[in-house]
């Protein structure tokens, strides 16, 4: 089983890529971000034509969230009901005995802003939401574009980011809060190669010279935590021509026994 997020910057834009990727990477869940679509122009006939059940909510220009999936979709829940918002940016849904949350958090623009309130609120509404749900759901992947570089291992220059959004001590104690609800990076799960990335600047040739940061994450319940076997960054797509500024990444699990 394996679950891939993936913010792929315009799904207009970067839809022949999502199929493309999906082709070579059969993947069975996979969340997407800022597909920055109204729901009526998603592309669903496209995406079930590629074999793939999907749920979706959006918005013009902005945001936006979607789950693909190989198997049946049930239970779907847009947005979080305990924090009232307008921008569209989860949606949750049981697939295969799991509870599944895409999930674009705000990128908070920079501390001291409202944009960085917002964050901060948007974020401990999340963990009190997610206290629900996991009572309710035992096996729990949370994924997306958390826009949260959780320590320094995950900045490609940790001097020069210091005190700046995505790395902020507010934002890293709010990700440690998540975790500490019993949630696990995948990705921490596994030896890693140094200077391991998910999202580059477009400006500055930020992907040629590898001045990345990963942001982008898989959290996983104990249950699921115990069936990962890998956790992985596909940075060929960032090569294509117009890509995304992200990267896909992907966690597999194991059969449940």
């Amino acid at each position: 089983m394996k679950l891939t997020t993936w913010n792929v910057n315009s799904l207009k834009v970067r839809l022949p890529q999502v199929l493309q990727w999906l082709q070579t990477n059969p993947v069975d869940i996979l969340c997407i971000q800022e597909t920055k679509l109204t729901d009526d122009k998603f592309p669903q006939a496209e995406i079930e034509a590629a074999g793939y059940h999907v749920v979706y909510t959006g918005q013009k220009t902005y945001n936006g969230v979607a789950i693909l999936s190989r198997h049946p979709i049930e239970d779907v829940q847009k947005n979080n009901p305990l924090f009232e918002d307008e921008q569209q940016r989860i949606i949750a849904a049981t697939i295969a005995g799991m509870r599944i949350i895409c999930a674009y958090i705000p990128n908070g623009q920079a501390p001291g802003t409202d944009k960085f309130s917002y964050k901060l609120r948007w974020l401990e509404s999340l963990e009190t939401w997610l206290q629900q749900e996991m009572a309710k759901h035992p096996n729990l992947a949370l994924l997306g574009d958390y826009n949260i570089a959780p320590d320094d291992r995950d900045v490609h220059d940790p001097a020069a980011w210091e005190g700046m959004n995505l790395v902020s001590p507010e934002e890293r104690t709010a990700f440690q809060r998540l975790i500490a609800l019993g949630l696990s990076d995948s990705f921490r799960q596994f030896e890693q190669a140094e200077k391991t990335f998910s999202w580059w600047d477009y400006r500055a040739l930020g992907f040629r010279l590898n001045k990345g940061v990963r942001i982008d994450h898989v959290l996983l319940s104990a249950p699921l935590a115990q069936r990962c076997i890998s956790c992985s960054v596909d940075r060929v797509p960032r090569k294509w021509e117009q890509p995304s500024d992200h990267a896909p990444v992907t966690a597999e699990l194991k059969p449940a026994e």
